[in-house]
């Protein structure tokens, strides 16, 4: 089967001659761009991995794992929009380089873009196809607006903060795998073993994204520290921290989101004293942990044989051990 590297440099030289109009610039610039500052193109190349697991030539699929890398890529764009941020991947974010109006616009495009490039798929997948991809971008669309629903919310419980990132970022990942299969014609109990696999390494991935946010490197991780804790967003770290604290942490971490008067910086270094008191960082690492072994159960499962699976386990265990 392919392996990420070889699948990623596939759908990096395929972005690289994607055509796109030139007018209006300002409607399609920013498309460009967002494409072009990088990325890890894990989903896409999920698609291309996925379903070289069952035929040698995967040409059919990269029209379709292109439109999942445009699909994503405007979700992150009307994301950095709805939590004001400055900075993606090291560059300056669309909105912040352009406006709020532009980014919109042009993330709308993004998004039906990325059905004209899904829907390019056989014919008789197209079904199949159209019905994965619209149930999860309902999906992430879902989770979204839940993730927003949460920085008013000062109680949220462990489970509906997995439910929000099973749906935001998880459910992209798991459909992205299971896309290669029904590509690849696998059968139904395979397309439902990749979609675990995925669905779990995604709910690790976003945890560790979560203590990243906090405890990364900011040389590493592309976009400022502690962006989560300024904007209040209930990230499992934050979570555990107001249902373990009691007395003065509570109290203190009550009122530091509760303030709006705040410094950025001054609010990131109060928060995270708390954590580390806490040792929210080491339970969270945990957490990620327990879903990430469930994903290999998933993989494992997989009726293919072992050593055809070696690149996608390779994969979860690289990206497990991410500090980007």
């Amino acid at each position: 089967m392919l392996g990420f590297s070889e699948a990623q440099h596939i759908i990096n030289e395929r972005l690289n001659k994607l055509s796109l109009k030139n007018e209006p610039v300002e409607l399609y610039e920013p498309v460009r761009y967002i494409l072009s500052i990088g990325g890890k193109r894990l989903r896409p190349a999920l698609v291309l991995m996925s379903c070289s697991l069952y035929t040698d030539s995967v040409d059919h699929a990269i029209q379709p794992a292109l439109g999942i890398e445009v699909f994503h890529n405007f979700t992150l764009l009307h994301d950095d929009i709805m939590d004001q941020s400055k900075v993606r991947r090291n560059q300056p974010t669309v909105h912040n380089k352009w406006n709020n109006n532009i980014a919109i616009l042009s993330g709308d495009t993004m998004s039906i873009l990325s059905y004209r490039y899904i829907s390019q798929c056989p014919e008789d997948q197209l079904k199949d196809v159209l019905e994965l991809f619209n149930t999860t971008a309902l999906e992430v669309c879902e989770g979204q607006q839940f993730d927003l629903n949460f920085e008013n919310e000062m109680q949220v419980g462990v489970s509906d903060y997995i439910r929000m990132i099973e749906l935001k970022t998880s459910v992209l990942i798991a459909a992205s795998l299971k896309l290669g299969a029904i590509l690849g014609r696998a059968s139904t109990e395979d397309r439902h073993h990749l979609y675990e696999f995925g669905r779990n390494l995604g709910i690790a991935f976003q945890i560790r994204d979560d203590y990243l946010d906090t405890f990364g490197d900011p040389d590493k991780f592309g976009k400022r520290i502690g962006n989560d804790i300024v904007t209040n967003k209930k990230t499992y770290l934050m979570i555990m921290a107001l249902e373990l604290s009691r007395g003065k942490h509570h109290d203190e971490l009550n009122q530091l989101l509760q303030n709006s008067d705040i410094e950025p910086e001054e609010k990131i270094n109060a928060v995270k004293n708390i954590y580390t008191q806490l040792e929210v960082g080491k339970i969270s690492e945990l957490k990620a942990q327990e879903y990430y072994d469930r994903s290999l159960l998933s993989l494992r499962n997989v009726s293919v044989a072992g050593d055809k699976k070696e690149a996608l386990f390779q994969f979860a265990s690289e990206l497990m051990e991410r500090e980007t």
